[in-house]
């Protein structure tokens, strides 16, 4: 059975530590957190970009993206993405990457019924105040605590170390400044980088994998592929990236042994893939490079 058939869809329940594992939302976040005492647990809650609005014509299925780390922490989240979350899991904490609709509203969030904390760029805090008191007001539910980050800072929540790092991507909103993120937890050091066009200098910099500043290298990397191969020609270029802007940062940073995976062979993982960009996941899977893995909504993954 290839990976086609879990786009989306309940299968059984796998887990493995450093490699990718089918698993449903059946997984209790108790169990997940058990097992992953020494590693990052990724599970993709939705690896689709914005253009994905429920299952199309060829039976797939990619929810908005979103992941969720060691079973109580979201970045970014969406409704499309409730259905993907184990039972009994009740995630406290949420870091948003930006405020475009594909991976902030607020509504959803508050409709979890356990969000206590939520953490985004100082950039649009006012914005994101004033969105998550009307949202509250119309639920009728109590509003989280909403702090702001900066570029740079170190928040520990839970166990995991967040670094907020700038992103290469803008909104409707045109002092924002748009979030990539590095999560560290022991010697684990992951890199979820949505939305962006490549990494930036500044992002790199900090990261400790830039060219002229060494320093620890990641052990993931999860990065946007909201183009495909044969899309490099296409105006979102500018504040996306495609699977060969991934293939060529991927192949740098292995190079230049910036990228050093606990298990060897890991791949670099693709999330927000454009529906109209985009094969299938049985196509993706069999023309990827292999370096690269296509992620899709349910994937389990410990860092």
């Amino acid at each position: 059975m290839n990976r086609r058939t879990f786009i989306g869809v309940a299968g059984s329940a796998m887990m493995a530590v450093g490699q990718d594992a089918l698993a449903t939302p059946q997984l209790s976040s108790k169990t997940a957190r058990e097992s992953v005492s020494d590693g990052i647990h990724v599970r993709f809650l939705g690896t689709g970009a914005a253009d994905w609005n429920g299952r199309d014509d060829r039976g797939e299925l990619r929810r908005l993206s979103s992941i969720l780390l060691d079973g109580h922490v979201l970045i970014d989240f969406t409704e499309t993405a409730s259905d993907m979350l184990p039972e009994g899991c009740h995630p406290d904490t949420i870091f948003y990457t930006h405020s475009h609709g594909d991976h902030y509203r607020p509504a959803a969030a508050l409709a979890l019924g356990s969000i206590r904390t939520v953490y985004l760029s100082q950039t649009w805090y006012d914005i994101a105040m004033s969105e998550f008191s009307k949202a509250a007001q119309k639920l009728g539910v109590p509003m989280p605590k909403i702090i702001p980050l900066c570029i740079g800072q170190e928040i520990s929540v839970g166990g995991l170390t967040f670094h907020p790092l700038p992103a290469n991507h803008a909104t409707g909103h045109i002092l924002e400044q748009t979030l990539i993120y590095l999560i560290e937890k022991g010697t684990s050091r992951l890199l979820y980088a949505t939305d962006t066009g490549g990494l930036m200098a500044v992002a790199a910099r900090l990261a400790g994998i830039d060219a002229h500043a060494k320093g620890e290298p990641i052990t993931g990397l999860i990065m946007e592929a909201t183009m495909g191969m044969d899309h490099e020609v296409d105006f979102r270029l500018y504040a996306h990236s495609s699977v060969a802007t991934v293939e060529r940062t991927a192949q740098v940073l292995a190079k230049t042994k910036r990228y050093q995976p606990k298990t060897a062979g890991l791949p670099v993982y693709l999330t927000h893939m454009a529906r109209t960009l985009h094969g299938t996941q049985a196509e993706l899977d069999a023309h990827l490079p292999a370096s690269l893995r296509a992620a899709y909504d349910g994937l389990e993954v410990v860092f």
